[in-house]
């Protein structure tokens, strides 16, 4: 931990919060002088207080560690380039429109990296009037199967969850050209390109 990094941030988000040092000492029960050394650059907070700092600015321990607020480009909202982050240990799924810093269960997640689809392991559209009937031949067992599968155009993303046990089938409107990807507990997450008929 850089304690010169660490205060300029401690001040930084202080600031953009309103508080005034009094305040903030307050609310993490220190003195006001204790803040005031830690904004110098004169020391760094002591561990057992990093909990309650990060609950105060609404921000991550490591964060106030790093002294950085690693502030990520915006994608500007290009559904193209939606990223998604699975657990592991409970199955959870989380979408950000750019890149993120996501944590469950403990871990760290990295954003999951899409494999083009080979001809055997793509799946099944038929259309249906309107709308496209999506199938797999894929095992869906209690420890291998496709937990979710999403259809993403340049605006638009609808995500489906699945179950283990259950057979894979997705409905939705056919709306325009997208991707649609798809993640399996076993074999990762790949992608296709699908369009309408003209």
């Amino acid at each position: 931990m850089d304690q010169v990094k660490t205060g300029l941030l401690i001040r930084q988000l202080r600031t953009q919060m309103q508080l005034t040092q009094k305040q903030l000492a307050e609310r993490i029960h220190v003195s006001d002088k204790a803040v005031s050394k830690w904004e110098r650059g004169n020391g760094c907070p002591d561990i057992s207080l990093l909990d309650a700092l990060a609950d105060v600015f609404s921000t991550d321990i490591r964060v106030l560690l790093s002294g950085d607020l690693g502030k990520q480009e915006s994608g500007r909202g290009n559904m193209k380039k939606m990223q998604f982050y699975v657990c592991r240990e409970c199955g959870n799924i989380i979408a950000a429109a750019s890149g993120a810093d996501v944590t469950c269960c403990g871990s760290r997640l990295t954003a999951a990296e899409p494999k083009k689809a080979a001809p055997e392991e793509q799946l099944q559209i038929e259309d249906i009037g309107g709308e496209w009937y999506i199938t797999a031949d894929h095992p869906m067992t209690k420890s291998h199967y496709i937990s979710f599968a999403a259809f993403i155009t340049d605006s638009t993303v609808m995500l489906f969850r699945q179950y283990p046990e259950w057979d894979f089938q997705v409905t939705l409107p056919v709306i325009r050209a997208g991707r649609l990807v798809w993640y399996c507990t076993e074999c990762g997450f790949f992608y296709q390109d699908i369009r309408p008929r003209r």
